[in-house]
């Protein structure tokens, strides 16, 4: 295999084969703990913008099914990984790992010691990265790519969420599917309720899991206005997940914000943040994020911990909300920060984390039943 470089901004360098496309990439660097679910990893449009590292020793080897993604391509910049394997192995394939990202011109560096470049990655943080896999690197490149990376914009005030947002609405009505010819799934009667759904950046399992408590699901553009959303007649709007830094979000924070009192809201990931901004909160970027299928959060009105599906790298203050206007609902265990709360007034609340895993644990699928449970009372 041909040779490849990942070369950060602090001057790190490191090197590896070449497993994906011939082809340069930059974008911030960041890692994911996850063990399963690579290919759901590949096609979430919270990655834009992102080469990620995948923790997990051996990636590749159960191949990719077009049931899997959770958009139309990937989103990730590039992907970095201990081992690549050249060996699909299973019934649900139908299509090798590699070939998948070859095609949508994603670069793939393998071979490198991932367990070091997490651990540095924890230490000095996330930061701008050039993954270069060109059949015409050298190892004197190294320097020319840190320069590179040096040169890319940050996360840190950039908008991605209108960059990877749907330009027009559009209709979704398929549920989940089963993962196996015995795996039952229930499904709703038939739709109840029509939700409107904002896209940053949503992911396909989280619509299906709309489908699947009986709702009928329209998703608008980012941009779309509150007034425009409230002519669709909505039952409950959902605020999906993204990319990018929500605070450059100053139009859909203000349509979510005139839209608080009108309609049950549910939101996630970065509409979690958009609802945190739109209430009057603070966001800040955190070291390195939250990443991956595994992240212990405590919800505060159970009392019950939930292993919980993560991507995000920016997070909501709570010092910042108003206690007597929103509770806070949720607590990160791993470092303490905020995972969800909710409005004391009206029907909205929203979490960091990701209920619809995909990949990920099901702890949290009950989230789904409680917005369904919100727009029963609205009735």
């Amino acid at each position: 295999m041909p040779s490849a470089i990942l070369a950060l901004e602090d001057g790190s360098v490191f090197e590896g084969r070449s497993f994906g496309a011939s082809a340069e990439r930059s974008g911030e660097v960041v890692f994911n703990t996850a063990i399963t679910g690579y290919q759901e990893i590949f096609t979430d449009p919270s990655y834009a913008g992102q080469i990620v590292i995948l923790t997990n020793p051996q990636i590749g080897n159960y191949g990719t099914s077009a049931a899997d993604n959770e958009s139309a391509r990937p989103y990730i910049e590039g992907l970095v990984v201990r081992e690549f394997s050249g060996i699909t192995s299973n019934w649900r394939s139908d299509e090798e790992a590699r070939e998948f990202l070859s095609k949508h011109g994603i670069p793939v560096v393998s071979d490198l010691d991932t367990r070091a470049l997490v651990r540095h990655l924890r230490t000095r943080g996330v930061m701008r990265g050039v993954l270069s896999a060109l059949e015409t690197n050298v190892e004197t490149d190294g320097p020319k790519l840190v320069e590179k990376a040096r040169q890319i914009p940050t996360m840190a005030g950039l908008d991605l969420a209108s960059r990877v947002s749907t330009t027009e609405p559009y209709a979704w009505d398929k549920p989940v599917e089963a993962c196996s010819p015995s795996e039952l799934v229930p499904a709703a009667a038939g739709p109840r309720f029509h939700v409107v759904a904002y896209d940053f950046g949503i992911k396909q399992n989280i619509l299906r899991r709309l489908v699947q408590v009986g709702c009928r699901v329209t998703v608008v553009p980012a941009l779309t206005s509150a007034d425009d959303v409230l002519a669709l007649k909505p039952d409950g709007v959902f605020l999906s997940n993204g990319p990018g830094d929500p605070e450059p979000l100053q139009t859909q924070v203000d349509s979510v914000r005139r839209l608080i009192g009108k309609t049950p809201i549910f939101g996630i990931c970065l509409g979690h943040q958009i609802l945190g901004l739109a209430v009057g909160g603070r966001t800040y970027k955190l070291k390195f994020g939250h990443r991956g299928a595994n992240h212990p959060v405590i919800n505060k009105i159970t009392n019950k911990v939930e292993i919980t599906s993560h991507n995000h790298g920016f997070a909501v203050d709570p010092d910042s909300l108003n206690a007597n206007e929103v509770e806070i609902t949720h607590m990160n265990l791993n470092d303490q920060t905020l995972e969800g709360f909710r409005h004391r007034s009206h029907p909205v609340f929203c979490v960091q984390y990701h209920p619809e895993a995909a990949p990920g644990p099901h702890d949290s699928h009950y989230l789904f039943d409680d917005f369904v449970k919100l727009m029963e009372g609205e009735r």
